[in-house]
């Protein structure tokens, strides 16, 4: 396997690590998937800098999350911008009895001397059907 079809592996694996995470609501699960340095825009417009700020939003919201249905993440599409940064627009869906709502999300991912991605910028963006 190549490098560039094994990092579009890993960051796959990230992706549906964050579905995990939010399925679970879990909190720490999910903010290790973030950079120390990391930006988060949720799908509201809240903008979070730096991991103690995502990590302090995380914790207040995710366990009280409430939703009917589940949630199901997929990597769309993965431009590499170097070899160890990556864009990745992803397909945020969740399906509930009142029906389908989707995200947008676009993650910029970064590749950790260790070899792991990690979310390093991300911007959450709601699909609103006209």
């Amino acid at each position: 396997m190549d490098t560039e079809t094994a990092d579009i592996k890993a960051i796959e694996q990230v992706v549906t690590a964050v579905e995990r995470a939010q399925r679970a609501k879990d909190v720490e699960g999910f903010l290790a998937l973030f950079h120390p340095d990391a930006l988060w825009t949720t799908g509201h417009g809240k903008v979070l800098i730096g991991f103690d700020a995502i990590a302090e939003f995380t914790r207040a919201v995710l366990p009280a999350a409430v939703w009917d249905g589940e949630v199901t993440y997929e990597a769309v599409h993965t431009q590499f911008l170097r070899p160890d940064v990556a864009a990745v627009k992803v397909r945020q869906v969740y399906h509930s009895p009142a029906g389908d709502t989707e995200g947008a999300p676009l993650y910029v991912m970064t590749k950790q001397d260790d070899g792991r991605w990690l979310l390093h910028a991300c911007q959450n963006t709601e699909v609103r059907v006209e």
